[in-house]
């Protein structure tokens, strides 16, 4: 393939709504969870759409689980495609022809509504029992579970170098 140049294709700018939640491998889940609260509570949508591609499957799938854990009565519809994507690589040398590169990328669309939806659809679930449901609370979420000791910090020196095991100074 050192013969080759991928050719760029410029993409298509797809319009978002607002009820789309687009999913990426890098993303924290804690910050879809929030855009999620902000579609629910200030956009005053019924339902919110998680979408992702390749790596990123799983971690849809974790947002929708936490936000169904944060939300009372969300039904869930998830439907699984595949997009096939064709590469299309140039080559550098004379003589040579193009080449097409086609492979199959996984994605995944997670709606999850308050209101009632299609229940006869295979990729339905049924809203969770509302005692494994805790609310969202915005002060909570963000404050954070108290890991970690922020940066720097005058605890924990360590035994230091050349001191032995005397502490009295």
């Amino acid at each position: 393939m050192d013969k080759y140049r991928k050719v760029f294709k410029p993409r298509e700018e797809t319009v978002k709504s607002d009820e789309e939640i687009r999913v990426t491998a890098a993303g924290s889940v804690s910050a879809y969870v929030s855009r999620a609260a902000t579609v629910f509570n200030e956009l005053n949508k019924p339902f919110v759409i998680l979408q992702a591609s390749g790596n990123a499957l799983a971690k849809a799938v974790t947002a929708a689980e936490v936000i169904k854990r944060r939300f009372k009565g969300l039904h869930q519809i998830t439907e699984i495609k595949s997009v096939e994507i064709v590469d299309e690589y140039e080559p550098l040398e004379e003589g040579l022809d193009k080449v097409m590169d086609a492979r199959s990328l996984p994605v995944i669309e997670i709606k999850l509504s308050k209101e009632a939806l299609d229940t006869s659809d295979k990729g339905y679930q049924a809203p969770l029992d509302e005692s494994q449901v805790t609310e969202y609370d915005a002060e909570e979420m963000a404050r954070g579970r108290g890991r970690g000791r922020g940066r720097g910090g005058s605890k924990g020196r360590g035994k230091g170098k050349g001191r032995g095991k005397s502490s009295s100074r």
